[in-house]
C-alpha cells in the first residue's frame, strides 16, 4: 500500500511538468537581462521544446516564441524576425473567418505581428514598408490600442526618420518588450546544464524556432 502511494507521489504531475518549462524559459528571460542572448536563446527554445511535449496550452508557446523574437530583435537578426511575421502574417489571415471572442484575440494578435513587422521594417529604413504594416496592425486591432505603432506611424507621416536609438526607446517606454525587470522572477528560474563545448549557444534561423 505504502509503495502504491510512493509511485503516485514520484510520478509528475500536469502542474510540475508547467513550472519546470516556466523555470527554463525564466532563466532564459535572466540571461536575456545581462544582455546574454545566444544563452536566452537556448533556454526559449528548450522550453517551447518541453512546452509542446508537455501539451500545454497554446498561451506558452505564443509566450515564449516572443521572447524569442525579441532577443532576435535585439541582437540585429532582422530578416529571421521579419521571416517569422511574414509566416503568421499567412497563418493568421487563414483565421480570419473565426467568429466572436475568439476573432477577437486573433485580430489582437494579428496586429501585433504587424506591428513588430513595421518597426522592423522601420529599423532597416524601409519607411514605406514600416507605413503599410503599421496601418495594417491599426486597422486590425483598432485606432488608438497600439500606442507605439500610432507613435511611429505619426512620426512617418510627418516625414521624419526615427533611428534605431529613438525607435528602441519609444519601444521601452510603450512596453514593447515583454522581457523587463519588473516581469522577471529570478527565482523561478531553472537554467538548464551548460552547453556542450565553448558553453554557449549560437543564435540559430527562425526554422529552429518552431
Amino acid at each position: 500500500m505504502m509503495q502504491a502511494q510512493k509511485t503516485q507521489t514520484d510520478k509528475p504531475s500536469i502542474p510540475d511538468t508547467h513550472a519546470y518549462h516556466l523555470g527554463v524559459a525564466e532563466a532564459g528571460k535572466c540571461c536575456a537581462l545581462r544582455g546574454d542572448h545566444a544563452e536566452a536563446l537556448r533556454h526559449y527554445r528548450e522550453a517551447i521544446k518541453l512546452a509542446v511535449s508537455a501539451r500545454a496550452p497554446e498561451v506558452f508557446f505564443r509566450h515564449y516564441s516572443q521572447c524569442v523574437l525579441e532577443s532576435l530583435e535585439l541582437t540585429g537578426s532582422y530578416q529571421e524576425v521579419l521571416d517569422y511575421c511574414e509566416k503568421a502574417d499567412q497563418y493568421y489571415q487563414t483565421l480570419e473567418q473565426d467568429a466572436g471572442t475568439q476573432r477577437q484575440v486573433h485580430a489582437r494578435d494579428h496586429g501585433s505581428i504587424l506591428e513588430r513587422q513595421g518597426l522592423i521594417h522601420a529599423k532597416l529604413g524601409d519607411r514605406q514598408s514600416a507605413f503599410e504594416s503599421l496601418e495594417k496592425a491599426r486597422r486590425l486591432a483598432g485606432q488608438n490600442t497600439l500606442g507605439l505603432t500610432e507613435q511611429v506611424i505619426g512620426w512617418l507621416q510627418r516625414g521624419l526618420h526615427p533611428d534605431l536609438a529613438r525607435l528602441t526607446d519609444a519601444q521601452r517606454k510603450h512596453h514593447y518588450f515583454s522581457v523587463r525587470p519588473d516581469q522577471v522572477d529570478a527565482r523561478r528560474a531553472h537554467p538548464l546544464p551548460a552547453a556542450a563545448g565553448s558553453g554557449r549557444s549560437p543564435i540559430r534561423s527562425r526554422k529552429s524556432l518552431l
